[in-house]
């Protein structure tokens, strides 16, 4: 059965996954491309940390993750609570020994002109799309080093490469969260780490059913979050000498 993990004080009554098995930690992980993720590890071979807000959605993938013969322990994180979120992680890695992967992918869509967005969704866009990942980042990093190794993959977005009317807090936050990428591969490297920044168009998710984005494309021409996550197992699952740095992933029709 796979693992569940609610609170730090439970984590080191729970069982370890084998020290054989190789280990994704993945944010966002209970829809989209973080569950796409997920089954994509998992019939690679990869057992996964899954962590997102809600435990209910997280246990499902679970399951569907234990079908694919791999295994799985549920996280309830809420992500945009910065301040807890290297305790809590630094928690998870205590009590199972080893990550090898982190997949940053939490994040929030929000369309606004700039002019009109409050201070508050600014803080918070910026708090979930980039502190969060940050503060992730901080909670692997040394225990790769010790590892010797380790690859982290941050999504990005093609808004973190080129800029689009109404989507200004958002490309900020990805814009810097590029910037806090290419840094941490220059600052990782001697230390094996691979840090990749992955940037797709469009993709068919539910961030196109939020509150925050208000937008009308054509679903249906976009990425699907199974096009992302193998692009994802790919990259990672790359000999340990070589590193794709960055990838920009598009829908033929290109941008929206």
């Amino acid at each position: 059965m796979f693992s569940l993990l609610p609170y730090p004080t439970e984590f080191l009554t729970l069982s370890t996954l084998s020290s054989n098995s190789r280990r994704a930690l993945i944010t966002g992980a209970s829809r989209g491309i973080g569950r796409a993720t997920a089954l994509a590890f998992a019939k690679a071979g990869v057992a996964s940390i899954l962590v997102g807000r809600s435990r209910s959605d997280l246990k499902i993938v679970a399951e569907e993750v234990e079908a694919l013969g791999s295994e799985a322990t549920v996280v309830s994180l809420d992500l945009s609570e910065t301040s807890h979120i290297q305790n809590r992680l630094a928690a998870v890695l205590g009590a199972h020994g080893f990550v090898d992967i982190l997949v940053n992918n939490a994040g929030i869509g929000y369309t606004a002109p700039l002019l009109n967005t409050p201070l508050d969704d600014w803080e918070k866009i910026l708090a979930l799309n980039l502190t969060a990942p940050f503060q992730c980042i901080q909670a692997v990093l040394p225990q790769m080093r010790s590892q010797g190794q380790g690859t982290i993959v941050n999504i990005i977005s093609i808004a973190g490469r080129q800029t689009f009317p109404e989507w200004g807090a958002y490309s900020a936050s990805k814009f810097g969260l590029m910037g806090l990428t290419k840094t941490l591969a220059q600052e990782e490297r001697a230390h094996g780490i691979r840090v990749i920044a992955l940037c797709p168009g469009a993709v068919n998710t539910p961030l196109w059913d939020t509150k925050t984005v208000q937008a009308d494309f054509d679903r249906s021409q976009m990425l699907s979050a199974e096009d992302v996550a193998d692009a994802i197992v790919h990259a990672v699952l790359l000999p340990a000498n070589v590193l794709i740095e960055e990838l920009v992933l598009m829908p033929n029709v290109g941008t929206f």
